[in-house]
């Protein structure tokens, strides 16, 4: 099965995709104590249409933030090409890949697919089918929220170990 996987840390296959990672520090970034408030029903960078522009841009998401009990959320969107690296992406199955420091959501387009294994914990990897035949121009918001762990006792930072964006095909 030919595959083709873009690095979405790295700046030249990101722009192969027009994507740009943004970071935003809390649970809901910008709100008193992080966002952290009893009972929360739902935290809205998780959603496709959410304002991340006042975010800082993320160059390096291996880059660790903060100490302790941490949340983030990283985010970016992927514009699909024609083609990446010389594999035509129509119809292609496409696949984001990561693992995060220590719990990870990854919430695409606004939503999240609990029976696939995108609510992860303790360093596990993530893949996730974003289109079982990809199109050229199509779009995703890809929304990662990250936390550190275990909760009551939390050690070092939070950050993405690595982010991939994969094209497979049948040929």
């Amino acid at each position: 099965m030919p595959r083709v996987a873009l690095d979405l840390n790295n700046a030249a296959d990101r722009q192969k995709v027009k994507a740009e990672w943004k970071v935003g520090e809390g649970f809901v970034p910008g709100e008193p104590n992080e966002g952290l408030t009893a009972r929360l029903l739902a935290s809205p960078p998780r959603e496709a249409d959410f304002d991340d522009s006042s975010w800082s841009v993320c160059a390096d998401i291996r880059e660790s933030l903060s100490v302790g009990f941490t949340f983030a959320w990283y985010r970016t969107t992927v514009e699909l090409p024609l083609e990446v690296n010389g594999m035509p992406v129509e119809g292609a199955r496409l696949w984001f890949e990561t693992n995060v420091d220590n719990y990870g959501e990854i919430w695409v387009n606004g939503q999240i697919d609990r029976s696939t294994g995108v609510i992860v914990g303790i360093n596990a990897p993530q893949r996730i089918e974003l289109s079982p035949g990809a199109t050229p121009g199509s779009k995703y918001v890809i929304a990662c929220l990250v936390a550190n762990g275990p909760l009551a006792e939390p050690r070092g930072g939070i950050f993405m170990r690595f982010a991939t964006l994969a094209f497979e095909t049948t040929d």
